[in-house]
């Protein structure tokens, strides 16, 4: 979309300093020169291409208000966030290019968690998928330049660390909806945007930033280097009489991943006999993990942009975003396994208040009795490498009282995620024909949200290379190519004489989405050596010396037991084996049944009136539209139907079977989504806000995968999958409304607001029995022993559960110069965001049933930053905090879902100009070295995840010229 007045384009033209990417500096409306902005964040009306803005008379307040600001660095940023708030005709909340580039921020992620009700999921220690009003990322869309961006993890929610801070310019968090703004958001939409360079103040910039960075944790986890550095450099030129504007940037980041980690596993809900002695039975969990984490991230990123405006009325712009994200990631310890389903003898248990076992001694069952117990020692690699490319043509023309905007794009994101998982174990017998695996014991004691402890009864068992052997060594590959192809034009006419509407603006949208996964593996040996055939045999392998080395622990974890670093694939090679991952059509069939594909295709239609009116006497402002949205969904996949009722497929083992059968699955649906935002204005200081839409998100799109597997039982025929094409959109009605008072000369403001949103329904898991399922095109393969087809049995399948609403409260203040003299420098900012539902869901996963709210949603979210900048000197202290929340982000084995405790983060950074092209900077992350907690369920006793990260500081210098 286009801005509703020429007038706004020249108000953010002269009123900010529309630098490109890094530490961007302040507006030069005085002569004096400011270091590295911090800039403050506020709810504003940006110029985000997927928006309209304010009315006539607003928007020239808005310009006369910007042209008295003479207030540079972080207060005058401040202050201009402040007058764009009175003028936005949605609730939204933005950060700017000075809030991104001077913040302490790794990437837009960070940025986007000082806006209240923004909040976001640190994985790995960094913050990465954001939620908005307790929904989780799959609730959201995320654009950039106006353009739906892909996903990298596999699934519908934006790993937001992959967007270096330093080549987004500004980004804006739309809690409410117009008819205008690309559907998909029932949290709300995120709006990146790039610069432009013709709206750069100089002719001509180039800004380069590099810093170095120390992390704190390193000094813990052996072979970890605790080094890192960021480097970037910005050019803007503008050329042919300020008609052609040439942009580049370039940004790179490499930091260590460190971390120590203890985990407490899930339990299955089961009742189990303690030991042989006692009829006593109790839930358990699985068992205990203790892991050192070490590898290295490195992002590169890279923006281009030409913008070419020949006349006044008529301009072109073509602009390419790309990012390379690489993770290689190891983790190596001990995982006691296996507590439960009648493994171990539980002698001198702690029980839970819940009444699980939350400590004890385990030994080993007999072999007689199934014992599978083990205190493994792990190896484990997780190494992702992801990209994303975002670049189109965009055209705007502006004549008279028309106004034209049109964009033709293409995003493209791939993920390549390799998961290895090996384990060692002792053996009697190693090495011969038929090891034996050790009788052991292990005590435990989990500690609720702090570290519990764990030991041996023997520990130079598991440092002996004498008795340990690599048991098991599986790599599974997961492979995602998310595209979108999309094409948008919007026409806007302007009524200046009209008394209700200040224009109409209609538009259309087309996308069309496509979504691949792909599948394989490769598995040697099987843990405990519990599955040797004598075909393929496949025993425990012998371990080298030379790739073996004795570990132990430091710091917090100091006291686990030492154990053996391990170099798994040299472990292979001495062995003469070769990891080959590959799709599996035999023993690991659902390589194939996972993989698959899914197509959607949206097209919009929308009809949209700017509303500028007088209400008794007062202004109101605002729109009212509507947006029809439909959608086709088709996935594409492999259903095992046996019998020999398939195609001849041939796996990458050379294996071939006529067992799996071609499938395709889908619906078509439209929505009609009315919307409607008003601000009412009470003085000129206070305004009342209120806005009403339906919205919806689409499903998540791994969860629309058609491959589905099966098995006959009884005479029945049974399918298993999780995933669905049928799955309904997310839909919901949401309302909104805000107060909102400023105080004078633009030097700060109050909001406070209250929302609700009924959401319709939730995707969720569900076994349905005697299942129909000729009705949704899943064909039932011929029992041989009848003739005729099986009778219809269980169906796994994803479904749209009920919904639930969400509602809440949200309040902000932002207050500069409250001081005389040298100290009108300092200014605050603080925000606070409740929110609450109805929604529970049942889980065991701690033991007996407990109930667990909506994944993403934490009751209160707050942040809060003291501020000083006086034009020579700047520094800003600021902190994150939300409760405990649900997310199915835990650490273990696999993942699982799992409640993380609340935590507040703080940060810290400073600079000081040596001169007016010279800055130095310093950062310290994560000052309390606040690690990551979860537990399962409704009991903080029983432990999930306790994660410790350390802190990182950065030093260095920026150059501006």
């Amino acid at each position: 979309m286009k801005l509703k007045r020429n007038v706004l384009a020249v108000a953010l033209a002269s009123g900010l300093c529309m630098a490109f990417g890094v530490q961007v500096a302040a507006a030069q409306t005085t002569t004096q020169q400011t270091g590295t902005n911090t800039t403050g964040t506020s709810t504003t009306s940006t110029t985000s291409a997927n928006q309209t803005s304010g009315s006539p008379k607003s928007q020239q307040q808005l310009a006369k208000s910007l042209s008295t600001v003479t207030v540079t660095g972080f207060n005058g940023s401040v202050e201009k966030s402040i007058d764009y708030q009175r003028y936005a005709d949605t609730i939204q909340n933005v950060v700017t290019a000075a809030d991104i580039g001077g913040l302490p921020d790794q990437s837009i992620a960070d940025s986007l968690t000082h806006l209240p009700g923004v909040s976001a999921e640190r994985i790995a220690g960094q913050a990465s998928q954001i939620n908005i009003r307790g929904l989780s990322g799959d609730f959201i869309l995320t654009t950039l330049d106006g353009r739906e961006q892909p996903s990298t993890t596999g699934t519908n929610y934006t790993a937001f660390d992959q967007y270096p801070s330093e080549l987004i310019n500004m980004a804006t968090v739309y809690k409410s909806s117009q008819a205008s703004l690309i559907e998909g958001g029932v949290a709300g939409t995120i709006a990146m945007e790039t610069a432009n360079p013709l709206e750069n103040t100089k002719d001509q910039t180039l800004n380069v930033d590099a810093r170095g960075s120390w992390d704190g944790q390193a000094n813990d986890v052996p072979r970890a280097d605790p080094l890192g550095y960021r480097l970037s450099v910005a050019y803007q030129g503008k050329f042919l009489d300020n008609t052609l504007g040439v942009g580049v940037g370039f940004a790179q980041m490499y930091q260590p991943h460190v971390a120590e980690q203890f985990v407490g596993e899930a339990s299955d809900g089961g009742l189990y006999q303690l030991n042989k002695n006692s009829p006593q039975q109790a839930y358990l969990p699985e068992g205990v993990q203790v892991q050192q984490n070490g590898g290295e991230e490195r992002r590169t990123g890279y923006l281009g942009t030409v913008a070419w405006k020949p006349t006044d009325e008529l301009q072109l712009t073509a602009d390419t975003f790309f990012s390379k994200f690489d993770n290689s990631s190891y983790g190596y310890g001990m995982r006691s396994q296996n507590y439960y389903q009648n493994n171990t003898q539980v002698t001198d248990p702690v029980f839970s208040s819940l009444g699980t076992v939350i400590g004890g001694t385990v030994t080993s069952n007999s072999p007689a009795q199934g014992g599978q117990f083990s205190n493994e020692t792990t190896l484990d690699n997780y190494t992702t490498d992801t990209t994303i490319f975002s670049g189109g043509l965009n055209l705007k023309w502006n004549h008279g009282n028309w106004h034209v905007e049109s964009d033709l794009s293409l995003s493209h994101a791939s993920s390549n995620e390799i998961n290895v998982d090996a384990t060692a174990d002792p053996y009697t017998g190693l090495g011969t024909s038929n090891p034996q695996l050790m009788s052991q014991s292990a005590n435990f004691l989990l500690a609720g949200r702090s570290i519990g402890n764990f030991s041996v009864a023997n520990p130079g068992l598991y440092t002996n290379l004498n008795d340990m052997g690599l048991s098991r060594y599986g790599v599974y590959p997961y492979i995602y190519h998310d595209k979108d192809k999309a094409f948008r034009t919007s026409v806007q006419y302007d009524l200046p004489n009209n008394p209700v509407f200040s224009a109409i603006e209609a538009g259309v949208y087309a996308n069309n989405h496509g979504y691949e996964a792909d599948r394989s593996v490769y598995v040697y040996g099987s843990e405990w050596n519990t599955s040797p055939s004598t075909t393929n045999p496949e025993p425990p392998l012998t371990i080298p010396a030379a790739d073996a080395q004795v570990t132990c622990w430091k710091g917090k974890f100091s006291g686990f037991p030492c154990f053996l670093t391990l170099n798994g694939p040299a472990i292979l090679a001495s062995h003469g084996i070769v990891a080959n991952p590959v799709k599996n059509i035999t023993d690991q069939s659902w390589s194939e049944i996972q993989s698959g594909s899914v197509d959607e295709r949206t097209r919009d239609l929308f009809l949209m009136g700017d509303i500028d009116s007088q209400l008794f006497d007062h202004e109101l402002t605002g729109n009212v539209g509507v947006r029809v949205s439909r959608q086709s969904q088709y996935a594409y996949g492999l259903q095992q139907v046996g019998n020999g009722e398939g195609i001849l497929i041939v796996d990458g083992n050379g294996n071939s079977s006529t067992d799996y059968a071609p499938l395709k699955m889908g619906k078509t649906y439209t929505d009609y989504l009315p919307s409607l935002n008003l601000a009412y204005h009470l003085t000129d200081n206070d305004q009342v806000r209120f806005s009403a839409s339906k919205v919806l998100s689409r499903p998540p799109i791994n969860t629309m995968l058609a491959g589905a597997g099966s098995w006959v039982s009884d005479g029945q025929y049974n399918v298993w999958g999780g995933t669905s094409p049928l799955l309904q959109p997310l839909r919901a009605t949401a309302f909104d409304t805000d107060y909102e008072h400023y105080f004078d000369d633009s030097t700060g403001a109050v909001t406070a607001g209250v929302f609700f949103k009924k959401v319709d329904s939730f995707v969720q898991n569900v076994t349905y029995n005697n299942f129909d399922f000729a009705s949704i095109g899943i064909t039932v393969p011929t029992n041989p022993a009848t003739g005729k087809p099986y009778a219809n049995g269980e169906y796994q399948t994803s479904y749209n559960a009920k919904g639930g609403d969400v509602r809440g409260l949200e309040a902000s203040v932002t207050k500069t110069h409250f001081l005389p003299g040298i100290w009108s420098g300092l200014g605050f900012d603080a925000n606070l965001a409740l929110t609450n539902s109805n929604v529970h869901n049942p889980t065991n996963l701690a033991g007996p049933t407990t109930y667990i709210g909506l994944p993403g949603l934490s009751r209160r979210v707050a942040s809060a930053a003291v501020f000083y900048d006086n034009g020579i000197f700047s520094a800003r202290l600021s902190a994150n905090y939300r409760s405990s929340f649900l997310s199915n982000t835990q650490i273990a084995v696999t993942n699982q879902l799992a409640t993380f405790a609340s935590e507040t983060v703080y940060d810290f950074q400073a600079s000081y100009n040596i001169t007016k092209q010279i800055s130095i900077v310093y950062q310290m992350l994560n000052l309390s070295n606040q690690p990551t907690r979860t537990y399962f369920g409704g009991s903080p006793q029983q432990t999930g995840t306790i994660q410790y990260f350390g802190r990182t500081s950065y030093l260095g210098f920026d150059l501006k010229l």
